[in-house]
Protein backbone atom coordinates (compact mmCIF):
# COMPACT_ATOMS: atom_id res chain seq x y z
CA UNK A 1 0.00 0.00 0.00
CA UNK A 2 1.06 3.45 -0.83
CA UNK A 3 1.16 6.23 1.75
CA UNK A 4 -1.87 7.73 0.39
CA UNK A 5 -4.08 4.62 1.17
CA UNK A 6 -3.55 5.86 4.50
CA UNK A 7 -4.70 9.34 4.37
CA UNK A 8 -1.09 11.24 3.38
CA UNK A 9 -1.48 14.08 1.13
CA UNK A 10 -0.38 17.15 0.19
CA UNK A 11 -0.89 19.56 3.39
CA UNK A 12 1.10 16.39 5.39
CA UNK A 13 3.98 16.85 2.57
CA UNK A 14 4.39 20.30 2.68
CA UNK A 15 4.58 20.39 6.47
CA UNK A 16 7.50 17.76 5.80
CA UNK A 17 9.21 19.75 4.01
CA UNK A 18 8.57 23.21 5.56
CA UNK A 19 10.39 20.80 8.68
CA UNK A 20 13.14 20.21 7.06
CA UNK A 21 12.33 16.33 7.91
CA UNK A 22 13.09 14.65 4.19
CA UNK A 23 15.22 12.24 5.30
CA UNK A 24 13.28 10.25 7.34
CA UNK A 25 10.72 7.74 6.54
CA UNK A 26 6.98 8.80 7.08
CA UNK A 27 4.37 6.30 8.49
CA UNK A 28 0.95 6.34 10.71
CA UNK A 29 0.41 5.00 13.76
CA UNK A 30 -1.99 2.24 13.28
CA UNK A 31 -2.29 0.88 17.36
CA UNK A 32 -0.68 1.28 20.20
CA UNK A 33 0.65 -1.16 22.87
CA UNK A 34 1.98 0.64 26.00
CA UNK A 35 5.04 2.29 24.94
CA UNK A 36 5.27 0.52 21.82
CA UNK A 37 3.53 1.49 18.58
CA UNK A 38 2.94 -0.49 15.04
CA UNK A 39 3.75 1.71 12.33
CA UNK A 40 2.23 1.63 8.71
CA UNK A 41 5.20 3.11 6.34
CA UNK A 42 5.01 3.13 2.39
CA UNK A 43 7.31 -0.18 2.94
CA UNK A 44 5.36 -2.13 5.28
CA UNK A 45 4.31 -2.67 8.48
CA UNK A 46 6.78 -2.16 11.64
CA UNK A 47 6.90 -1.87 15.43
CA UNK A 48 8.46 1.02 16.61
CA UNK A 49 9.45 2.80 19.85
CA UNK A 50 10.05 6.56 20.63
CA UNK A 51 13.29 8.51 20.86
CA UNK A 52 14.87 9.02 24.30
CA UNK A 53 14.71 12.83 23.64
CA UNK A 54 10.94 12.95 23.14
CA UNK A 55 10.12 10.99 25.97
CA UNK A 56 12.71 13.36 27.83
CA UNK A 57 11.01 16.50 26.21
CA UNK A 58 7.40 15.41 26.51
CA UNK A 59 5.31 17.33 29.39
CA UNK A 60 2.02 15.11 28.96
CA UNK A 61 -0.16 12.18 27.52
CA UNK A 62 -0.79 14.38 24.31
CA UNK A 63 3.17 14.63 23.52
CA UNK A 64 3.57 10.76 22.70
CA UNK A 65 2.34 9.74 19.73
CA UNK A 66 -1.46 8.04 19.32
CA UNK A 67 -3.22 6.38 16.94
CA UNK A 68 -3.86 8.32 14.09
CA UNK A 69 -0.77 10.30 14.21
CA UNK A 70 1.40 10.86 11.61
CA UNK A 71 5.19 10.59 12.38
CA UNK A 72 8.67 10.82 11.27
CA UNK A 73 10.91 7.54 11.59
CA UNK A 74 14.33 5.83 11.19
CA UNK A 75 14.12 2.00 10.71
CA UNK A 76 16.99 -0.09 11.80
CA UNK A 77 15.40 -3.55 10.68
CA UNK A 78 12.59 -4.19 8.15
CA UNK A 79 10.09 -4.77 10.97
CA UNK A 80 11.69 -2.21 13.93
CA UNK A 81 11.76 1.71 13.61
CA UNK A 82 12.48 5.10 16.35
CA UNK A 83 9.69 7.88 15.88
CA UNK A 84 11.30 10.83 15.82
CA UNK A 85 8.81 13.97 15.47
CA UNK A 86 5.13 14.02 15.72
CA UNK A 87 3.68 15.87 12.52
CA UNK A 88 1.21 18.60 13.67
CA UNK A 89 -2.52 17.28 14.22
CA UNK A 90 -5.37 18.45 12.57
CA UNK A 91 -7.54 17.49 15.09
CA UNK A 92 -7.72 15.09 18.51
CA UNK A 93 -10.15 13.37 20.03
CA UNK A 94 -9.78 13.55 23.60
CA UNK A 95 -11.52 12.75 26.99
CA UNK A 96 -10.60 12.78 30.63
CA UNK A 97 -8.55 10.38 31.62
CA UNK A 98 -10.39 8.08 33.81
CA UNK A 99 -9.37 8.15 37.55
CA UNK A 100 -6.98 10.66 36.94
CA UNK A 101 -8.03 14.26 37.69
CA UNK A 102 -6.61 16.70 35.96
CA UNK A 103 -5.25 14.37 32.88
CA UNK A 104 -6.17 13.86 29.42
CA UNK A 105 -6.46 10.63 27.18
CA UNK A 106 -6.21 10.56 23.52
CA UNK A 107 -8.60 8.45 21.79
CA UNK A 108 -7.34 9.24 18.20
CA UNK A 109 -5.63 11.62 15.93
CA UNK A 110 -6.20 13.39 12.31
CA UNK A 111 -9.83 11.96 12.50
CA UNK A 112 -12.47 13.63 9.97
CA UNK A 113 -15.42 12.39 11.33
CA UNK A 114 -16.54 10.23 13.86
CA UNK A 115 -19.38 7.43 14.03
CA UNK A 116 -21.22 8.06 17.83
CA UNK A 117 -22.64 4.60 17.70
CA UNK A 118 -25.62 3.31 19.93
CA UNK A 119 -27.66 0.37 20.76
CA UNK A 120 -31.50 1.47 20.35
CA UNK A 121 -32.80 -1.48 23.11
CA UNK A 122 -30.78 -0.77 25.92
CA UNK A 123 -27.70 2.07 25.59
CA UNK A 124 -29.78 4.53 23.88
CA UNK A 125 -29.24 8.07 26.20
CA UNK A 126 -29.26 11.49 24.40
CA UNK A 127 -27.81 12.99 27.43
CA UNK A 128 -24.74 10.88 26.33
CA UNK A 129 -25.14 11.92 22.92
CA UNK A 130 -24.81 15.57 23.67
CA UNK A 131 -21.51 14.24 25.07
CA UNK A 132 -19.60 12.73 22.33
CA UNK A 133 -20.81 15.48 20.49
CA UNK A 134 -19.49 17.82 22.54
CA UNK A 135 -15.98 15.68 22.56
CA UNK A 136 -16.37 15.97 18.85
CA UNK A 137 -17.42 19.52 18.55
CA UNK A 138 -14.20 20.49 20.55
CA UNK A 139 -12.20 18.37 18.54
CA UNK A 140 -12.79 19.67 15.25
CA UNK A 141 -14.26 16.12 14.10
CA UNK A 142 -17.68 16.05 12.07
CA UNK A 143 -20.14 13.90 14.26
CA UNK A 144 -22.09 10.99 12.42
CA UNK A 145 -25.00 9.28 14.37
CA UNK A 146 -25.42 5.51 13.98
CA UNK A 147 -28.60 3.90 15.51
CA UNK A 148 -27.28 0.33 15.69
CA UNK A 149 -29.52 -3.05 16.44
CA UNK A 150 -33.17 -1.64 14.86
CA UNK A 151 -33.72 -5.26 14.52
CA UNK A 152 -34.16 -5.57 17.76
CA UNK A 153 -37.29 -3.11 18.56
CA UNK A 154 -40.29 -1.89 16.38
CA UNK A 155 -40.55 0.84 13.48
CA UNK A 156 -42.69 3.09 15.54
CA UNK A 157 -40.45 2.58 18.63
CA UNK A 158 -37.47 3.48 15.72
CA UNK A 159 -39.13 6.60 14.91
CA UNK A 160 -39.76 7.65 17.99
CA UNK A 161 -36.34 7.59 18.94
CA UNK A 162 -35.62 9.43 15.71
CA UNK A 163 -38.12 12.02 16.65
CA UNK A 164 -36.65 12.52 20.87
CA UNK A 165 -33.06 12.97 18.75
CA UNK A 166 -33.54 15.53 16.33
CA UNK A 167 -35.84 17.77 19.02
CA UNK A 168 -32.55 18.18 20.83
CA UNK A 169 -29.92 17.59 18.34
CA UNK A 170 -29.92 20.09 14.89
CA UNK A 171 -28.04 19.44 12.02
CA UNK A 172 -26.17 16.40 12.90
CA UNK A 173 -27.02 13.20 10.31
CA UNK A 174 -28.22 10.03 12.11
CA UNK A 175 -27.89 6.63 10.22
CA UNK A 176 -30.20 4.04 11.73
CA UNK A 177 -28.65 0.25 11.41
CA UNK A 178 -29.08 -3.46 11.90
CA UNK A 179 -25.65 -5.77 11.87
CA UNK A 180 -27.93 -8.14 11.38
CA UNK A 181 -30.21 -7.41 8.57
CA UNK A 182 -27.41 -4.63 7.74
CA UNK A 183 -30.24 -2.10 7.07
CA UNK A 184 -29.01 0.80 6.37
CA UNK A 185 -25.25 -0.12 5.56
CA UNK A 186 -25.66 1.25 2.07
CA UNK A 187 -26.23 4.75 3.59
CA UNK A 188 -23.00 4.10 5.50
CA UNK A 189 -20.77 2.94 2.84
CA UNK A 190 -22.18 6.02 0.70
CA UNK A 191 -20.69 8.57 3.53
CA UNK A 192 -17.36 6.46 3.77
CA UNK A 193 -14.66 8.39 1.75
CA UNK A 194 -11.45 7.14 -0.04
CA UNK A 195 -8.73 8.88 2.14
CA UNK A 196 -10.75 10.00 5.02
CA UNK A 197 -10.47 8.60 8.70
CA UNK A 198 -13.35 7.98 10.58
CA UNK A 199 -13.25 7.03 14.57
CA UNK A 200 -15.85 4.94 16.08
CA UNK A 201 -16.92 6.19 19.56
CA UNK A 202 -19.47 4.30 21.99
CA UNK A 203 -20.09 1.76 24.78
CA UNK A 204 -19.21 -1.91 25.03
CA UNK A 205 -21.85 -3.69 23.13
CA UNK A 206 -23.01 -1.42 20.87
CA UNK A 207 -22.01 -3.35 17.68
CA UNK A 208 -18.61 -1.45 16.69
CA UNK A 209 -16.66 -4.14 16.76
CA UNK A 210 -19.49 -6.21 14.14
CA UNK A 211 -19.88 -3.21 11.95
CA UNK A 212 -16.11 -3.06 10.90
CA UNK A 213 -16.01 -6.69 10.47
CA UNK A 214 -19.35 -6.14 8.20
CA UNK A 215 -18.16 -2.89 6.34
CA UNK A 216 -14.51 -4.54 6.02
CA UNK A 217 -15.84 -7.96 4.30
CA UNK A 218 -13.82 -10.11 7.14
CA UNK A 219 -13.52 -10.74 10.35
CA UNK A 220 -11.08 -8.23 11.58
CA UNK A 221 -12.07 -7.66 15.13
CA UNK A 222 -13.25 -10.49 17.90
CA UNK A 223 -16.92 -9.53 19.03
CA UNK A 224 -18.76 -10.83 22.09
CA UNK A 225 -22.70 -10.64 22.94
CA UNK A 226 -23.68 -8.39 25.96
CA UNK A 227 -23.31 -9.98 29.43
CA UNK A 228 -26.77 -11.79 30.91
CA UNK A 229 -25.70 -10.70 34.03
CA UNK A 230 -25.27 -7.16 34.03
CA UNK A 231 -26.95 -6.09 30.87
CA UNK A 232 -23.25 -4.78 30.00
CA UNK A 233 -21.02 -5.01 26.76
CA UNK A 234 -17.66 -6.61 27.36
CA UNK A 235 -15.25 -5.09 26.72
CA UNK A 236 -13.89 -7.12 24.06
CA UNK A 237 -11.44 -4.37 21.61
CA UNK A 238 -8.70 -3.57 24.08
CA UNK A 239 -6.29 -1.29 22.28
CA UNK A 240 -6.96 1.03 19.03
CA UNK A 241 -6.30 0.17 15.83
CA UNK A 242 -6.66 1.36 12.34
CA UNK A 243 -8.19 -0.45 9.82
CA UNK A 244 -7.86 0.13 5.81
CA UNK A 245 -12.02 -0.59 4.40
CA UNK A 246 -11.66 -1.50 0.39
CA UNK A 247 -13.68 1.67 -0.52
CA UNK A 248 -10.35 3.25 0.50
CA UNK A 249 -12.33 4.37 3.95
CA UNK A 250 -10.12 4.56 6.81
CA UNK A 251 -11.65 3.59 10.66
CA UNK A 252 -10.41 3.87 13.69
CA UNK A 253 -11.62 1.15 16.26
CA UNK A 254 -12.01 2.02 20.31
CA UNK A 255 -12.34 -0.18 23.80
CA UNK A 256 -15.95 0.51 24.79
CA UNK A 257 -16.16 3.36 27.12
CA UNK A 258 -18.53 3.37 30.44
CA UNK A 259 -17.18 6.93 31.13
CA UNK A 260 -16.63 10.04 28.85
CA UNK A 261 -15.48 13.03 30.53
CA UNK A 262 -15.26 16.02 29.20
CA UNK A 263 -11.99 17.61 28.43
CA UNK A 264 -10.96 21.62 27.09
CA UNK A 265 -14.41 21.84 25.41
CA UNK A 266 -16.02 25.77 26.05
CA UNK A 267 -16.08 25.84 22.01
CA UNK A 268 -17.17 22.08 21.82
CA UNK A 269 -20.29 22.84 24.39
CA UNK A 270 -20.85 26.18 22.85
CA UNK A 271 -21.34 24.30 19.27
CA UNK A 272 -23.55 21.49 20.83
CA UNK A 273 -25.34 24.03 22.90
CA UNK A 274 -25.92 26.38 20.27
CA UNK A 275 -29.43 27.22 21.06
CA UNK A 276 -28.99 27.45 24.87
CA UNK A 277 -25.40 29.70 23.96
CA UNK A 278 -27.60 32.12 21.77
CA UNK A 279 -30.52 32.73 24.13
CA UNK A 280 -27.33 33.18 26.64
CA UNK A 281 -26.88 36.65 24.78
CA UNK A 282 -30.19 38.20 25.79
CA UNK A 283 -29.55 37.81 29.82
CA UNK A 284 -29.54 40.62 32.21
CA UNK A 285 -25.80 40.25 33.43
CA UNK A 286 -23.02 38.99 31.32
CA UNK A 287 -22.13 36.49 33.87
CA UNK A 288 -24.96 34.88 34.39
CA UNK A 289 -25.00 31.58 35.22
CA UNK A 290 -28.29 30.59 34.25
CA UNK A 291 -29.62 28.99 37.29
CA UNK A 292 -31.14 31.45 39.30
CA UNK A 293 -30.59 34.61 37.96
CA UNK A 294 -33.45 37.32 37.42
CA UNK A 295 -33.76 37.90 33.84
CA UNK A 296 -31.89 34.82 32.68
CA UNK A 297 -32.94 34.34 28.68
CA UNK A 298 -32.18 30.75 29.29
CA UNK A 299 -34.39 29.66 32.26
CA UNK A 300 -37.27 31.72 30.83
CA UNK A 301 -36.74 29.73 27.51
CA UNK A 302 -36.62 26.52 29.47
CA UNK A 303 -40.01 27.53 31.30
CA UNK A 304 -41.49 28.35 27.70
CA UNK A 305 -40.56 25.04 26.58
CA UNK A 306 -38.25 26.59 24.16
CA UNK A 307 -35.21 24.78 25.19
CA UNK A 308 -35.43 21.31 26.30
CA UNK A 309 -35.37 21.48 29.94
CA UNK A 310 -33.32 17.95 29.83
CA UNK A 311 -30.69 19.25 27.92
CA UNK A 312 -30.59 22.12 29.54
CA UNK A 313 -30.48 19.94 32.75
CA UNK A 314 -27.47 18.39 30.73
CA UNK A 315 -25.53 21.32 29.85
CA UNK A 316 -25.33 22.56 33.64
CA UNK A 317 -23.97 19.95 34.55
CA UNK A 318 -21.15 19.57 31.65
CA UNK A 319 -20.11 23.22 32.12
CA UNK A 320 -19.52 22.62 35.94
CA UNK A 321 -17.41 19.11 34.89
CA UNK A 322 -16.32 21.61 32.55
CA UNK A 323 -15.06 23.82 35.27
CA UNK A 324 -13.85 21.44 38.10
CA UNK A 325 -11.35 19.77 35.24
CA UNK A 326 -10.16 23.45 34.02
CA UNK A 327 -9.46 23.87 38.20
CA UNK A 328 -7.66 20.64 38.36
CA UNK A 329 -5.12 21.37 35.55
CA UNK A 330 -4.44 24.61 37.03
CA UNK A 331 -3.46 23.61 40.24
CA UNK A 332 -1.79 20.27 38.76
CA UNK A 333 0.44 22.95 36.69
CA UNK A 334 1.13 24.93 40.05
CA UNK A 335 2.17 22.14 41.66
CA UNK A 336 4.78 21.40 38.57
CA UNK A 337 6.05 25.36 38.47
CA UNK A 338 6.56 24.74 42.59
CA UNK A 339 8.36 21.94 41.82
CA UNK A 340 10.36 22.91 39.07
CA UNK A 341 11.31 25.66 41.37
CA UNK A 342 12.39 23.99 44.10
CA UNK A 343 14.34 21.74 42.09
CA UNK A 344 16.39 24.80 40.18
CA UNK A 345 16.45 26.46 43.73
CA UNK A 346 17.86 23.03 45.53
CA UNK A 347 20.17 22.80 42.27
CA UNK A 348 21.69 26.28 42.91
CA UNK A 349 22.23 25.55 46.62
CA UNK A 350 24.26 22.41 45.58
CA UNK A 351 26.69 24.43 43.61
CA UNK A 352 27.13 26.87 45.89
CA UNK A 353 28.33 24.40 48.26
CA UNK A 354 31.05 23.24 46.01
CA UNK A 355 32.85 25.84 46.38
Amino acid sequence: MELEDFGYNDKLEKLRIENNLKDFEIGRIVSEHKERYIVKTGKGELEAEVTGNLRFSAKSREDFPAVGDWVTLTTYDSDFGIIHKILSRFSVIKRQAVGQFGEIQIIATNIDYAFIIQAVDRDFNINRLERYLTICNSSKVSPIIILSKIDLINEHQVSEILKNIKARIKNVPIIAISNKSQDGYDTIKKTIEKGKTYCMLGSSGVGKSTLINNLSGKTIMQTDTISQATNKGRHVTSHRELIILENGGILVDNPGMREVGIADSTSGLEITFDMIVGFSQNCKFKNCSHTNEIGCSVLEAVEKGEIDKASYENYLKMEREKAYFESTVAERQKKDKDFGKMLKNYKKDMNKNKY
